[in-house]
C-alpha cells in the first residue's frame, strides 16, 4: 500500500492501479509545514476523510497512537475513524514521549483491545493494524517485539507490524511466532518485495519516505538551479506530467 500524503498523491498512486492506499502522518505533517507528530487527531481525521473521499480504493489511516493513553480514548478514535470513510487504521504502542516512547505491555495490550473492539462493532468492516514500535525507537529487542504482536493478536487485531524489522532472520522469527498476516517497512535494509513475500509477509509500506523523497527532489532541483543555474528537473517533470495528466482526468 503506497502512502499517499494528500489528495494529489492518493489519486495519482490510485491511477497506477494499486489496489489500496494507506496515508502517512510523517508525509501529511510535512505538507502543513510540521514535522511528524505534529497533527492532531482532529487534523488527522480531516485529512484521512480528504483522501478517502478522494479514491474509489480502500484507504488506511496511520492513526499514530491513536491520541489517547487510555483505551476508551483510543476507541473513540477508532470509532471517529470509522466515520470518515476509512477501511482501515493502525494502532501504535509508542507514547508520544520519547523520554518513555514505548507503553507498558499490559496497558498496550487493552489499548489495542480497545481499538479492536470499536473495529469490529462499527457499521462496516474496519482492518485494524497493531504496531510494535521498539525498532524505531532504539529498543532493538526482538523477543520483546514478538510478545508485543502476539499480545496484539490475542487482542483482537487484524494485521501486525513491527516497523524497521526487516533481517530476514528475525522476520522469519516473527512471523513463525504469529498467525496474522505482518506488514513490513520498506527501508534500505530490506530484502527486496519478492523475498520477503517469499519469506510470508503479506503486506510492505513505504511509510513517510516517498513523500520526503519528493520533498528531496525539489530542494535539489530548486537549491541547485539558484546555485549553479541548471535544471535538472525536466526529464522527472515530463514522466510525471504524463502519469498526472492521465490519473487526473479520471474520476477517484
Amino acid at each position: 500500500m503506497p502512502n499517499a500524503w494528500d489528495v494529489g498523491s492518493a489519486v495519482l498512486f490510485a491511477s497506477l492501479g494499486f489496489d489500496a492506499l494507506a496515508t502517512t502522518s510523517g508525509g501529511f505533517a510535512a505538507s502543513r509545514g510540521r514535522l511528524d507528530g505534529a497533527m492532531d487527531k482532529d487534523e488527522v481525521l480531516a485529512h484521512s476523510r480528504e483522501l478517502a473521499d478522494a479514491v474509489a480504493i480502500p484507504v488506511s489511516a496511520d492513526l499514530e497512537n491513536c491520541f489517547a493513553d487510555e483505551p476508551e480514548g483510543v476507541a473513540a478514535t477508532i470509532t471517529a475513524a470509522i466515520g470518515t470513510g476509512l477501511a482501515g487504521g493502525s494502532i501504535e504502542d509508542f507514547t508520544r514521549d520519547r523520554s518513555n516512547p514505548i507503553y507498558g505491555l499490559e496497558q498496550a495490550a487493552e489499548r489495542v483491545r480497545a481499538a479492536a473492539e470499536a473495529a469490529h462493532s462499527g457499521p462496516v468492516p474496519f482492518v485494524l493494524t497493531a504496531r510494535a514500535e521498539n525498532y524505531l525507537h532504539g529498543r532493538t529487542d526482538l523477543a520483546d517485539t514478538i510478545a508485543r504482536l502476539q499480545a496484539y493478536q490475542e487482542a483482537g487485531a487484524d494485521v501486525l507490524f513491527a516497523p524497521r524489522v526487516v533481517e530476514p532472520d528475525g522476520l522469519t522469527q516473527l512471523l513463525a511466532s504469529v498467525d496474522l498476516p505482518v506488514s513490513v517497512l520498506v527501508t534500505p535494509g530490506a530484502p527486496p518485495v519478492g523475498e520477503l513475500a517469499a519469506l510470508g509477509v503479506s503486506r510492505i509500506s513505504v511509510g513517510g519516505a516517498v513523500a520526503a523523497a519528493a520533498y528531496g527532489f525539489a530542494v535539489r532541483a530548486v537549491t541547485q538551479l539558484r546555485d549553479e543555474g541548471t535544471p535538472n528537473y525536466w526529464e522527472l517533470a515530463g514522466e510525471a506530467r504524463t502519469a498526472m495528466v492521465d490519473g487526473f482526468a479520471k474520476p477517484g
